[in-house]
């Protein structure tokens, strides 16, 4: 059954990147009305009833005039608190139209965020429309409704600010994996110090030391490989074993630092780790490879259960391993000038045949 998060937010982000509202006929020349006027609308009453409670007091119309006092108390604090408020609603639904944002978050956050960046498409003329409302007890809400919505979304300044205040996501954000596994190659110990630039980053010309490479009777042991025209060269072979014994301490510290915050996990397990797509692969992606089936459920997943986080662990090292450190594994030339350079391939594999059978009468 296709999850209608992923229908609709996938939607919306294809309309909204391909310009298309632009050619629709008569778009461009209708009247379209962007103005919601929410702070206005929210207080246009608040003057008249401010003065009620006022002239209660003066008057001695309210006894002890403690709910009174209250209700003004909530009134001289409403605007800091709207402020404060949309603040908070509009950093969390900038969210949805990040490069890497996971489409099984809830369709009403990328609605109500075009609603509020005043999108073509999601304006009063098409039907939307968003409220600020003042409650009694001084929290607020603000409501979204619109063609798009099954039921109006709500969002209560109280039930936002404690989400906050315990580091929770009302709309959670991918975590940028491109920057944590690339600063995990640099700390994982595989490059000697001056591999690493300035910037804290790998150089251009990076190599995994030959420490980690595979020797035969203490000489390291090349794979020759095919250049054409009958050239060969050497490449180094690397000791997987060795490497995954030095990375998994850097890996584990990792992941554990991912599943404190489940809800970004899950961001990860769906945009990333599910298929195990590269970032350059799922970037040219019109949807998400693994926005689909294999994807967990915010509603259903949280808290994830152990054997979820057993492979969370696994995929994260697979994706680690196949789309940032096989770059660093694969044909790469020896240090040593004599043995990187190209020679007769027939001559080279007797050569190494001949070595090989050598040290086994040897042994």
């Amino acid at each position: 059954m296709e999850n209608k998060n992923i229908q609709i937010n996938l939607l919306i982000q294809q309309v909204l990147q391909s310009d298309s509202m632009a050619y629709i006929p008569g778009y461009i020349s209708s009247d379209v009305d962007i103005e919601f006027r929410i702070l206005d609308r929210a207080y246009q009453d608040t003057g008249k009833y401010y003065a009620r409670l006022k002239t209660a007091i003066q008057q001695n119309k309210c006894g002890d005039c403690v709910d009174v006092n209250e209700q003004i108390n909530i009134l001289e604090r409403a605007p800091e608190v709207s402020l404060e408020f949309l603040k908070n609603v509009m950093s969390e639904l900038s969210v949805t139209e990040t490069g890497n944002y996971d489409p099984n978050n809830y369709y009403g956050f990328m609605i109500a965020n075009s609603i509020m960046t005043e999108k073509p498409g999601f304006s009063r003329t098409d039907g939307y429309m968003v409220s600020l409302n003042l409650l009694q007890n001084g929290n607020q809400e603000l409501m979204f409704d619109g063609p798009l919505f099954e039921k109006p979304l709500v969002i209560n300044s109280s039930a936002l600010s404690t989400l906050l205040d315990s580091d929770t996501s009302m709309v959670v954000e991918t975590p940028d994996i491109d920057a944590s596994m690339s600063e995990l190659l640099v700390q994982s110990q595989l490059f000697s110090p001056d591999m690493v630039g300035e910037n804290g980053k790998l150089s251009a010309g990076a190599k995994i030391s030959e420490e980690f490479a595979i020797k035969f009777n203490g000489e390291l042991d090349y794979e020759i490989i095919d250049i054409g025209g009958g050239k060969g060269r050497n490449v180094l072979r690397y000791d997987m074993d060795k490497i995954e014994k030095k990375l998994n301490p850097f890996i584990n510290a990792e992941v554990a630092g991912m599943l404190s915050a489940e809800q970004e996990a899950v961001a990860a397990w769906n945009v990333y780790l599910s298929k195990g797509t590269s970032v350059e692969e799922d970037a040219q992606m019109v949807q998400n490879a693994n926005a689909a089936e294999s994807s967990w459920i915010y509603e259903t997943d949280l808290p994830l259960r152990q054997d979820k986080k057993e492979r969370f662990a696994y995929k994260y090292k697979e994706y680690f391993i196949n789309n940032y450190l096989k770059q660093f594994l694969t044909n790469k030339l020896p240090s040593v000038e004599e043995d990187a350079a190209v020679f007769d391939l027939e001559e080279a594999r007797k050569a190494k045949a001949d070595k090989f059978m050598e040290a086994n009468q040897q042994n």
